[in-house]
Parts: C-alpha cells; structure tokens; sequence
C-alpha cells in the first residue's frame, strides 16, 4: 500500500506541475518541497573554475590527457578544472588578520601561492583560482622560511642530523711508471781497452751483481798491473816497512782509479801472475736497458758499453691538477692502477712533490715511490693515481648536497619542524666524496635539508625580494 501511495503521489505532483508550467500559474510552496522530499535533495555542484588542466576518461578509469580526445566508441574525455583537481597545499587563508595574546596582527601584503615574485596588497586569485597568501606583519623574519606541508611533501624535501664522520677524497691524478734514478747505472770504462767477447746477455735481461758481462785487454790496466805485482814483490829497494807500505798502497790505488774491479785485483794478489784479458762484471742486480759493447770493438774511456736498472723499486709520476696540489702532502698514501693488470691495486706513499707547475697543463708532478718485487710494472706505463686526501679523525660533516655555494659564501637550511627552515652560513672545510666537513655554524645535533633545498632556497630568495619592496613602501 505505501508503495502505490507514493507513486501516485508522484503522478499528482509531477502532473500538477505539469499543468501549472503551462498555465503559466506559480506552483504552490508544497510542491517543491514534496518532490525533492520524494526525489532526495542532493547538494548542487560547486561551479568549476580556472583553466582546463587535463582530460580524464569519462567512465572513472586511470586514463588522462593533457589534450582533448575521445574514448575509441567516441565519447569526449571530461575536462578537469584548476578547482577541481587534489590539492595537497594547506586550506587557502582568510583575509582576517591572525589573533595572537598581543592583539591582531597586521596584514602587509599577498604574496604569490606557486611562489612567483608577485604580489598585491588586496586579496585576489592568480591565473589558476588559487587565492594569494596573505602575509602578517612580523612572519617575514629573515631568520625562517615557511612552506606548506603539500608543497614539501611534492618536491621531497629531506633532511637528516649532522653527525661525526671521517670526511676522505681521493686526489685522482693520471701517472706514468718511471724507473728510480737512485737505481740506474752505466758501466764504462776509465781507460782505453779492446773488448775480447761479450756474454749472452742482451737489452731486457736480468743481470745479478757480480755476473760476467764481457771480458777486455787494456794496455793502461795491464801497466798498472805489472807494477802493482812489482811493489809488492821487490823486498830489497824498501828498507823500512813504512815506504814499503806506501809504494804498494800507491800501486793499488791507481788499479782502483782505472775502476778495476775488487776480485781482479784480489786475483793479482793470489796468482802474481799480470791477466791478459780482465772479466768485467755487473755492478749490481738489474735490467739491461743497453747493450752497447760488441766484440772486437775499442772502448774509449767514459763511452758506455752497458747500461742497467735495479727495478725492484720504482716511481709512479703524477700531474696532479694546481687546485688539488695543496692537499697533497709528503708520506700521503696512493693507490695505484694500471690498465693492463684490471684488478690489481699497488700501495705507495708520496715521496715528493716537484716545485714547479706546468705552464701549459696546470698540473705538478707528483713523485710516488712503490716496490715492485715481481717486476710486473714496466717503465712508461700509463697509470690512474688515488692520492688519500682528509681529515684523519671524525669532524662534524654535512652530505655534499645540503651545503649551497653562493660563490661569496656557503650555506645550509636547518630543519625547524613543521615546515620551517632556517637559512644559516657555514664555513665548510674539507670535501669528501659524499660528506663535506663544517668547521662553524652547525652542532652535531642539528638537521640540514639534504634534497631539495634548491626549493627553500627559491623561497629564501621571494622572501628577501618581497622583504625589500615592503621596506620602499614603507619608506615612501
């Protein structure tokens, strides 16, 4: 029975409006009533404002457009208004000046809500329906920034304590393998010879000290020889011990003046006999770089028939860039890599640091010494030097990130809470790879912005800028 009731009370109440609509009559204050009461009043939509932002599929799935299109049976995407897209920035503020326990507070200007370098001393709304932020007399301190808990939220702001940490970089550098001059020797000789035979050895090979390299006559040597023999033979012309000490001490120094080496001299001694060829020998263990002897030959004095190299230690050559050369330092640590050994690192220590810069490069050789027992780093080789570089205990230190370098100074943003940041100069020290040192202006305790702070920084920058046209206003 309510069912038929209220069907036909419907029928009346649309056919009586039916009829008056007609009649041109006015419906009476019941009707209305009546049929939103039947109908269920639903609240009007509010009307759409500002520019069209995107397109949405009309049937609610996950499908957007920045232009307008259609659904492929041809149906027009819906066009979605400034005002009715989410917003995750805090409710628009009122034109009332904020009450606080001294009494209200003064509104001075409307600043831009996206934060644009506008502003308008009476409320208004930009070019999207957003209202203008008013801004209280006394809220433009330049000690503090505040940004909405949206806008944060959007552009990912973080920050993080600063703490103690060992800030290191290494100093990289491109460096060649170089043999130790200390290491090197030639062998010549100090008097006329003709060389008899020269042994197997040739340019690359290793030698041992002592080990016969080629075997000579000289006439000055075998001179030398015969008399050292006769001093030491002749008994009768010394009466006293004394000269006869000094004429053989002299006979062995010339041998030692004409370089011959101690165990042929020793030879002399043992067989009193004047050698007709003389073996010479290595000086010291090593690389033969040169091979100049050939048999047969007349070797002047001072023309270099071998020269070698003692490659058990040796240099690592680094132009390290005139910016970074303050903070090499003599015993530094390096690391070492070579191209053709991937994998394999070579420990050093600086040695030292040559006292000119290269005009052209900018650079400064860097002397690294390293030992190489098994002969594996070859002179002339390229190398990619790691020269350790920072501070050797723990300091206050910042990610690289939060530190923002004006080229005048250097600041970082610390985090107040609920929105707030605090724009505060630091003197930076050492720079890390991933941490900056702070010698002044923040405590261990203290939170910097760590990503985004380009965002605060724009906002540091309206404020000052909007702070400065308030004082000529106020000036005027």
């Amino acid at each position: 029975m309510l069912i038929v009731f209220t069907i036909s009370a419907l029928a009346v109440t649309l056919g009586v409006g039916y009829r008056l609509g007609h009649s041109n009559q006015t419906l009476p204050g019941w009707v209305p009533l009546r049929v939103a009461a039947l109908l269920g009043s639903q609240p009007a939509k509010p009307t759409a404002t500002g520019p069209v932002i995107y397109y949405r599929d009309p049937d609610g799935k996950p499908l957007y457009s920045t232009d307008a299109k259609t659904t492929p049976d041809g149906r027009p995407y819906t066009a979605v208004h400034a005002s009715e897209d989410v917003s995750f920035d805090n409710p628009p503020e009122t034109a009332a000046p904020a009450q606080d326990n001294s009494g209200p507070k003064r509104i001075l200007f409307y600043r831009n809500p996206m934060g644009l370098p506008d502003t308008s001393p009476v409320p208004k709304k930009d070019s999207m329906g957003m209202d203008y932020i008013p801004v209280y007399e006394g809220e433009d301190a330049a000690s503090t920034i505040q940004i909405s808990p949206g806008k944060l939220q959007r552009t990912g702001v973080r920050s993080e304590p600063a703490a103690l940490r060992t800030v290191t970089r290494p100093i990289r550098a491109p460096g060649t393998i170089k043999l130790d001059e200390r290491r090197v020797a030639v062998i010549s000789l100090r008097a006329q010879a003709f060389i008899e035979t020269v042994e197997n050895v040739t340019t690359g090979d290793h030698v041992t000290k002592g080990q016969p390299l080629f075997k000579l006559y000289s006439p000055d040597i075998a001179s030398a020889s015969a008399q050292y023999l006769s001093t030491v033979g002749d008994n009768a012309r010394v009466a006293n011990l004394g000269g006869r000490k000094q004429l053989i001490d002299g006979a062995r120094r010339r041998l030692e003046n004409l370089a011959v080496p101690a165990d042929v001299i020793a030879d002399l001694d043992r067989t009193k006999t004047v050698p007709l060829t003389i073996t010479w020998t290595a000086p010291r263990d090593g690389v033969i770089l040169e091979r100049m002897a050939v048999e047969g030959m007349r070797a002047m004095p001072g023309e270099v028939l071998f020269r070698l190299a003692d490659t058990s230690v040796i240099w690592v050559t680094a132009d390290v860039a005139e910016r970074d050369i303050d903070a090499v330092k003599v015993g530094s640590a390096a690391t070492i890599k070579v191209r053709s050994l991937p994998g394999r690192e070579f420990k050093g220590s600086v040695a030292l640091i040559y006292p000119q810069v290269n005009t052209e490069t900018r650079t400064t050789k860097v002397r690294i010494e390293l030992p190489n027992p098994d002969d594996v780093l070859i002179p002339d080789m390229f190398a990619d030097v790691e020269i350790a570089f920072g501070a050797k205990k723990p300091v206050i230190a910042v990610p690289n990130g939060a530190v923002i370098d004006t080229g005048a100074r250097q600041i970082v943003f610390i985090d107040k809470g609920e929105g707030r940041f605090e724009p505060r100069e630091v003197k930076v020290g050492t720079r890390g790879e991933d941490y900056s040192e702070i010698r002044e202006g923040v405590g261990e305790s203290d939170r910097v912005v760590v990503a985004a702070n380009f965002l605060i920084d724009a906002e540091s920058n309206l404020k000052s800028a909007l702070r400065a046209f308030t004082d000529a206003e106020k000036a005027k």
